[in-house]
């Protein structure tokens, strides 16, 4: 299926969302665990949040500007909706022939999604309130109030079809997420036996994963205070051979705010994946380390926990910067050793001059082996997009490894499962570098269910 582009913004900018919503005063106090939003209006705004997602804007950002109580109900509903966009507009293809302006297809999408729920999801809704509230959004938002009649006919058809499907001896559709006819076809070509089996574990929902800080806890520690706080966690081992000491697989997610000792730094929530890259940088006590692109700051924050090392994180987006020092801060990791610097990983305009022994380069890149997280991004991808952020690593990987001490050591990743941004940049650099001396490291991981797709390369700087 291939993706239709909405031609122009339909909807309202999200930060103006409570003009167009049920006019309803919400009261928010400052609760430990934020009040949700009704359905209906959780309904209209992730709709609109599509809206945006479809004319090329990132759903974290979108997300950013909802209020506290409105982001966990409207994150989840726009992600299911995302994740079963194939199976839903199956369904509005079969009932509606002419494809409904846009404003309607995407709430009709984030209905349907609920239908498509299955038991491991936790369906929490009946087939009479999804129509009923998916019907009460048309009438609180001024742009599909005209379609109330047509939201409530095609819904009642879906919730009857999907019953008869669920009925059926055989699943429909395993891989129910969009994904760009150019992105399935690289994995098919790149990865032939196992292309659909990475499709469809990204179709679902991610895990909650735990980083326990080993400043403040052991492990086994934090998990027995999870277990006196009624929440169950298993030890996730390891990832890709590497040994994990801290990361914790909480089977049924919570809330932030119910995990103990989260705002006082005892825990981070990180993909199992990504721990494993301040492992292989390996940092020792007092060593001059950079994570160069450093935002949102969790392998910075990894390194500190790991070692009192003289950290730079390098930061070009200024906005993106702000969450660095704001997770360093919840972890208790800041001190003058620590310099959260804003500047253009590519350039050398921000740095003293004075070589690190190690840096970690978690480059730019197509975010294609995080999927499972953030479902936005095959809607956001374009063919094209592979190349420029190739070029794009390319050039930092070059000022990298200037700012690099002899002896020194290089740790490149990515979260893609794209060759073009992984081993193909490995070899490339080799290729291109004399004195870069390739080390043991994992390569391509890809995406499993207690892990995200990353690339690893490790690279050690020879003397002349």
């Amino acid at each position: 299926m291939e993706k239709k582009r909405a031609p122009a913004l339909v909807f309202k900018a999200i930060a103006h969302k409570k003009k167009y919503c049920s006019s309803r005063k919400i009261n928010l106090t400052d609760q430990k665990t934020p009040r949700s939003l009704p359905l209906s209006e959780a309904i209209t705004i992730s709709a609109q949040a599509i809206g945006e997602v479809m004319v090329g804007r990132s759903l974290t950002e979108v997300l950013d500007q909802l209020d506290a109580h409105e982001r966990p109900i409207v994150q989840s509903l726009t992600f299911d909706a995302l994740r079963k966009w194939v199976r839903s507009h199956e369904f509005i293809k079969q009932f509606i022939p002419k494809a409904p302006p846009p404003e309607v297809e995407y709430l009709l999408s984030v209905a349907i999604a609920l239908f498509l729920q299955g038991a491991a999801e936790g369906k929490g809704y009946a087939a009479h309130t999804i129509v009923d509230q998916a019907v009460k959004a048309c009438s609180e938002y001024e742009p599909t109030m005209y379609a109330k009649g047509l939201v409530n006919a095609v819904l009642r058809k879906v919730s009857l079809a999907v019953q008869a499907e669920n009925e059926k001896p055989y699943p429909p559709d395993p891989i129910p997420m969009f994904f760009p006819a150019w992105w399935r076809a690289s994995l098919k070509r790149n990865y032939s036996k196992s292309w659909q089996a990475m499709l469809i574990q990204q179709a679902q929902r991610a895990p909650l994963i735990l980083r326990v800080n080993a400043k403040q806890h052991l492990r086994k520690e934090y998990q027995e205070l999870l277990h006196q706080a009624g929440i169950a966690a298993e030890p996730v081992e390891s990832v890709a051979g590497i040994a994990l000491d801290s990361a914790l697989l909480l089977r049924e997610p919570v809330p932030v705010s119910d995990l103990p000792g989260f705002y006082s730094g005892a825990v981070s929530v990180q993909d199992a994946g990504a721990q494993i890259a301040a492992i292989l940088l390996d940092p020792k006590p007092g060593e001059r380390i950079l994570d160069a692109c450093a935002a949102p700051g969790g392998k910075t924050a990894h390194l500190l926990e790991l070692a009192q090392c003289e950290m730079t994180a390098l930061e070009l987006d200024g906005e993106r910067l702000g969450k660095i020092g704001g997770n360093l801060d919840r972890l208790r990791l800041q001190s003058d050793r620590v310099r959260v610097v804003r500047g253009d990983a590519s350039k050398a305009a921000w740095w003293d001059g004075e070589p690190f022994d190690k840096i970690l380069l978690d480059a730019p890149c197509s975010a294609s082996g995080i999927v499972a997280r953030h479902p936005d991004i095959p809607f956001l991808r374009r063919e094209a997009d592979i190349k420029a952020l190739q070029l794009r690593q390319r050039a930092i990987l070059e000022q990298a490894w200037k700012m690099l001490k002899i002896g020194g050591t290089l740790l490149y990743v990515t979260c893609s499962v794209f060759p073009e941004e992984g081993e193909e940049q490995a070899a490339w650099f080799v290729a291109e570098h004399g004195d870069a001396l390739r080390l043991s490291a994992p390569g391509q991981i890809l995406p499993t269910e207690l892990n995200d797709g990353f690339y690893y390369a490790l690279f050690k700087k020879n003397g002349p």
